[in-house]
């Protein structure tokens, strides 16, 4: 009887994942995407954020100017310790790729209530999108490929939640399917130090009195096209390797085999 339980749970659970990607578009928040909209976010974030992020920490920004010579749109890819690591991003963001990003967020955590949801996507401009395994289907992200074929940007955390540890675990695929089915860039960005500024559990930051901020650092790295060919679990073991690089502790993914191809019979 009890394993039974647990399976019809399990089973139940899978299903309403399931049901929530499949809503994913009907959740989004579309006018936060309005005129109006943009111009209020940007001040939100440099009137509110800006300077209350500053009382909290120091920022700086690594490697920024890779963003140059690119043109939108592009799938930035974070590692996420923080929920004080969307605005940090978003205001280190240059302005005109600031203005046009939208930032995925847990269609079950931030779209659960709706007062909630429309906070959140008027602050940050998210879009819902699915965490559980059936969240790429077609129906989950038609939103997405539309903001995408108008030129919006996308920020997606791939661990899918906040890092208990500062360990960035093990990276979900969708940013990677994204990104090759249009054809466009994943930017890596590796966010160091919001954990010890606000940690998962915590629900507004730490003061330090009388001592120097926290100081956090946003690393951008070099655009990674996906290949042609490349499997999905490959272009993201070369956005971890990225983490690695700046010295994080990660979680291995698995990375599919590639096929050798058949030798060629003698009578061919």
């Amino acid at each position: 009887m009890g394993d039974g339980r647990v399976k019809h749970l399990a089973l139940g659970a899978r299903a309403r994942g399931q049901e929530i990607a499949r809503n994913a578009a009907r959740l989004d928040v579309a006018w936060a995407r309005c005129d109006f909209a943009r111009l209020l976010r940007e001040l939100i974030l440099s009137v509110g954020f800006g300077p209350l992020m500053g009382i909290y920490m120091r920022r700086r920004a690594v490697g920024r100017e890779v963003l140059d010579g690119l043109e939108p749109p592009v799938v930035f890819v974070a590692n996420h310790n923080s929920h004080v690591d969307t605005p940090m991003i978003l205001r280190m963001l240059p302005a005109r790729w600031r203005q046009r990003v939208a930032v995925a967020a847990a269609a079950d955590y931030f779209y659960a209530k709706r007062w909630f949801a429309y906070a959140v996507s008027l602050m940050f401009n998210t879009v819902p999108m699915s965490r559980n395994g059936g969240g790429m289907s077609e129906d989950a992200t038609r939103h997405v490929d539309r903001l995408l074929a108008e030129r919006w940007s996308l920020l997606v955390y791939p661990e899918g939640t906040r890092s208990r540890n500062g360990r960035v675990g093990k990276l979900r695929s969708g940013a990677a399917v994204l990104a090759a089915e249009h054809g466009i860039p994943i930017v890596p960005i590796y966010v160091d130090g919001t954990r010890a500024v606000m940690p998962k559990g915590l629900s507004w930051p730490k003061l330090r009195p009388f001592r120097r901020r926290h100081r956090v650092t946003l690393t951008f790295g070099e655009p990674i096209w996906p290949r042609e060919g490349e499997h999905r679990s490959e272009l993201m073991e070369r956005v971890r390797q990225f983490f690695v690089a700046q010295g994080a502790e990660t979680t291995p993914g698995k990375v599919a085999k590639r096929r050798e191809p058949e030798p060629l019979s003698p009578a061919a």
